[in-house]
């Protein structure tokens, strides 16, 4: 049994299945979506100045006249149909599958035993967790959930404010109504986007409470926290109980528990620690081969939907996924839906063209390791949290290594430029066969510089392309 220690924590071991799904689809989806602004707008909707304070002093009123309570009963999710979104992922390669069960916006998308304010009784009358690990499990996948809680306390807060300036100079926004205080919390002055700094004994133990009952409800096959391990002793009794709940069904510990490192974050984002479970890395990756399994979460857009935000394109996504997995990672995309649970054309055509890819490619993504080293070549994605727009376009000089038994693969991310790549890497290896997934022939040959591989006559996809290659 797990105790609520990090000597008993550092027992964790990452599971086989996660080690070995690589990809997975995220649906942070939830009332924020409703305005079509972007991320954060439970927040950002009560800070005077912000654009999505002005979109909704335009689009629906001012904050002390409809505040975030009235827009969780604007959201219906009237044409989710989770089977069907669900099959298109699973189409796509997905092998596991992440519901957000909470946002900071302090709403559950569950049938939530200890807070009024959740999907089931409000906005869709659904239980949004709940179908989507239905429909997950159904279809084979393995089922998590999200859970951003931890900060709402402080996050929220900026419900309690008031303009400022103009003609509602003053007047209080309605998260002071006293009468939604189970909702809005109560009033206090820490308001900073970390967790909180004091938030005393009630909130960490409600918070407890809230994600208990979320994982007894569902047990999930994977737990994310959107930060560090929040409050102390409190954190690490979810974690254990996370822990041991798994064991108790199971028979062993099947369950991830992936967490940001703080260390990568700038101010108060919880504690970590190595070793006690897998480390999530938002929208970057590790700087080389990880020892243990690790996950890179980004999405194709905004976190929640809006119009106007720029998408990967299949291509990065793509490039991505080959270079999370020669580092030892998972990559969870979310693929951001409209309020009513549909994809856009953009997100669906993506997704499609992700399944295209992996069906030519999957054997040097599924069920691999990495090589003695994760590729080669002169471009690289950023490492840093948060830069992964600092990624430069990949060339025909660069590779990605993946492993699988006597097999290795070598993922090239560009086309060569004079009728064949050159992979460098295996100068000092004898290589007996070689040949180029999705073609029935291909031309190699060793040399002095590395191994050669002539391009394909006709090419069996689009984005990259993986060599199979054994050694004497």
């Amino acid at each position: 049994m797990f105790e609520s220690t990090w000597g008993s924590l550092k027992q964790y071991q990452c599971p086989d299945w996660f080690r070995d799904a690589k990809f997975g689809m995220w649906a942070h989806w939830g009332p924020q979506s409703v305005p079509m602004a972007g991320d954060w707008y439970a927040r950002n909707m009560y800070i005077e100045g912000n654009p999505q304070y002005n979109h909704h002093c335009r689009t629906y009123g001012h904050p002390s006249e409809f505040g975030y309570k009235d827009i969780v009963q604007l959201w219906k999710a009237e044409n989710w149909e989770p089977e069907k979104l669900i099959d298109l992922y699973k189409s796509a390669g997905a092998k596991y599958f992440v519901s957000m069960a909470i946002h900071h916006d302090n709403f559950d998308l569950w049938s939530s035993t200890h807070h009024a304010w959740n999907a089931t009784k409000i906005g869709p009358k659904r239980d949004v967790v709940g179908e989507w690990a239905k429909a997950a499990r159904t279809a084979g996948l393995r089922f998590g959930v999200s859970e951003h809680l931890e900060r709402t306390y402080s996050w929220f807060n900026t419900n309690k404010g008031a303009d400022t300036s103009g003609p509602y100079a003053g007047v209080p926004y309605d998260g002071n109504d006293s009468s939604m205080v189970d909702f809005y919390i109560e009033k206090h002055d820490d308001t900073s986007m970390c967790y909180p700094d004091n938030p005393g004994d009630v909130w960490p133990q409600h918070w407890k409470s809230r994600i208990l009952d979320l994982i007894d409800q569902y047990q999930p096959d994977l737990l994310y926290t959107d930060g560090g391990v929040p409050f102390g002793e409190v954190g690490r009794e979810m974690i254990a109980h996370l822990y041991n709940n798994s064991v108790q069904q199971r028979g062993q510990l099947d369950a991830v528990y992936a967490v940001k490192n703080p260390r990568r974050h700038e101010g108060n984002h919880g504690d970590y620690v190595d070793g006690f479970a897998t480390l999530d890395v938002e929208r970057g990756v590790v700087e080389g081969i990880a020892e243990e399994p690790w996950q890179t979460d980004t999405c194709l857009g905004g976190w929640f939907y809006d119009s106007l935000r720029p998408y990967k394109t299949p291509e990065t996504v793509i490039h991505m996924l080959a270079d999370i997995v020669s580092k030892n990672g998972c990559l969870l995309l979310n693929a951001t839906q409209r309020p009513d649970g549909t994809l856009d054309e953009q997100s669906e055509w993506t997704v499609k063209e992700i399944g295209k890819w992996i069906e030519v490619n999957g054997k040097a993504i599924y069920e691999t390791r990495p090589w003695k080293q994760f590729g080669e070549g002169p471009t690289a994605f950023a490492t840093s949290t948060k830069a992964e727009s600092e990624a430069r376009q990949f060339t025909g000089e660069d590779f990605r290594f993946t492993a699988k038994d006597d097999t290795l693969y070598a993922i090239a991310m560009g086309k060569p430029s004079r009728g064949g790549w050159l992979i460098r890497s295996l100068e000092s290896e004898k290589v007996s066969t070689a040949s180029v997934l999705g073609t029935k022939y291909t031309n190699w040959r060793n040399t002095p510089e590395g191994l050669w591989v002539e391009s394909p006559t006709k090419w069996p996809c689009e984005h990259a392309w993986s060599i199979e290659i054994h050694t004497d």
